[in-house]
């Protein structure tokens, strides 16, 4: 049975209180996939209502049983692997490949992460005759984004049940029906009833209901910088905690001792992924200035070999954005790049060649870029690279941290030594040296308008807990 009109509220699939529904467009045809009910404030008050109910009861399950319970999750995600595949190669238009090997295996390392973590955690600790105690901080709302839909849903849906919180999710509306297998999974592994519970709908409709709701303790959201903003704003007055993990422009630091060949494939690749829509995506590439026309030439053969298509085609690196709102965003930073006088290297404006419908991008490419212009401040959310010249490692260092962002960075050099210095004095959460991937122990997020809190791992779990001091715990036990 299809649940695309319907919400999980309290172990059950049920009906909305009033009947809205959405289309969700795949955007690699323009056309209407499915669609879905759209909920409002009725329907998050049931929601909470029942998490609120579910929470006492969860809260004071043991490790064990949690334990078992995320382990069952486990085992019927990977089942569901090929579902989860085609539900996000459908709503967002990654290609099927990417889509199974690298959206649903992101979903489910951070659910074994945090099986890990759970095992080893320490709840309690002693300071003199005082127990600090680690417990679950309540009933959280979950709002997560299109872009890579599992890996938000599960870093932090996982260390919220590993917590003993109970939820409620709102997916995003423009991708949602991966976050509906993802309930369908966490029902078949015997999740209790109220404990997660999914509702759809838009942001002023369930995310401004859920941010603001009395009986919600606290907030979890990621997306872009300005909606981040309106959540914190609609939770402050109930004083609950947010977290976000909000927007980012990545500096991409060359060094001149560097491997250019092999730094800016990696760089320019990692742009592209995803159709450029990672928040952590390295799009601002800062290369020594007397080597520019050396990385173009490369940039520009990385964006020839880059296919843009039909995501089902096993030829295709990339598919389309995943909106026309996000489309012609992109066109209109790209058309701002040519207007500030950057050098277009490759692609450019318009669908690449052959292809007369679906939201796709040209693989593109920006030279002489100055830190100034709309494509190096921007948040571009596409398949679009800026370079960026600098005269010596001061400068490079100085443009890097030239940004209200600060989530991502990179930094490639002949000389380890010299990179990891270059690495302390970036304002960002995360460096990735000489091409590195990420880890999914360590923690995810970033400095200034990138947001506040953390994700993955031992760090993202400790969001979920409020800390208590009992004192005279140890006299008492005596």
């Amino acid at each position: 049975m299809s649940h695309h009109h319907q919400f999980y509220v309290d172990g059950q699939w049920i009906a909305p209180v009033e009947e809205r529904h959405l289309d969700v467009i795949n955007p690699a045809t323009e056309e209407p996939v499915t669609s879905i009910a759209i909920g409002q404030a009725a329907d998050v008050d049931k929601a909470v209502a029942a998490a609120r109910r579910a929470f006492d009861s969860f809260a004071q399950t043991s490790r064990d049983e949690r334990l078992a319970l995320l382990t069952e999750i486990v085992k019927v995600y990977q089942r569901r692997a090929q579902d989860l595949a085609e539900a996000v190669s459908s709503e967002m238009g990654a290609p099927l490949a990417f889509a199974r090997e690298r959206h649903v295996p992101a979903g489910l390392g951070h659910l074994q992460r945090i099986i890990e973590v759970l095992k080893a955690y320490s709840f309690d600790e002693r300071i003199g005759s005082t127990l600090i105690a680690r417990e679950p901080i309540g009933v959280v709302g979950l709002i997560t984004p299109w872009n890579w839909p599992l890996n938000q849903i599960a870093c932090k849906v996982g260390p919220a049940l590993a917590a003993g919180c109970t939820m409620v999710l709102k997916p995003s509306e423009v991708a949602p029906l991966s976050a509906l297998v993802f309930a369908e999974i966490l029902e078949e592994a015997g999740v209790p009833a109220g404990v997660f519970n999914l509702v759809n709908g838009d942001g002023p409709g369930v995310g401004q209901t859920l941010s603001s709701h009395p009986d919600i303790d606290m907030v979890s959201f990621t997306g872009s910088t300005r909606a981040g903003i309106l959540v914190a704003k609609a939770a402050a007055d109930t004083v609950k905690r947010v977290h976000q993990e909000l927007g980012g422009k990545s500096p991409n630091i060359i060094l001149d001792d560097a491997d250019f060949e092999a730094a800016i494939t990696h760089g320019t690749r990692a742009c592209f992924a995803n159709s450029g829509q990672s928040c952590n995506a390295p799009t601002r590439l800062l290369v020594p200035a007397d080597r520019q026309n050396d990385v173009i030439e490369i940039a520009r053969h990385i964006a020839a070999e880059t296919v843009a298509g039909d995501p089902t085609s096993p030829t295709t690196t990339i598919g389309p954005v995943v909106s026309r709102i996000q489309f012609e965003r992109i066109q209109a930073l790209i058309e701002a790049g040519i207007q500030e006088g950057a050098t277009l290297v490759a692609g450019g404006l318009g669908r690449p060649a052959g292809l007369n419908r679906g939201y796709y991008v040209q693989p593109t490419v920006f030279a002489n870029v100055r830190n100034d212009m709309k494509i190096a401040r921007e948040e571009i959310f596409g398949p679009v690279v800026s370079i960026l010249p600098y005269r010596d490692e001061e400068e490079a260092i100085r443009i890097a941290n030239d940004t209200v962002y600060g989530l991502s960075s990179y930094v490639t050099s002949g000389d380890i030594e010299r990179a990891r210095g270059v690495a302390r004095r970036i304002r960002a959460g995360m460096v990735h040296l000489n091409g590195a991937r990420g880890d999914n122990a360590a923690p995810f997020g970033g400095y200034k308008q990138s947001g506040n809190g953390r994700e993955w791992g031992r760090f993202g779990f400790e969001e979920f807990l409020e800390t208590k001091s009992v004192f005279g715990y140890s006299e008492a036990q005596a």
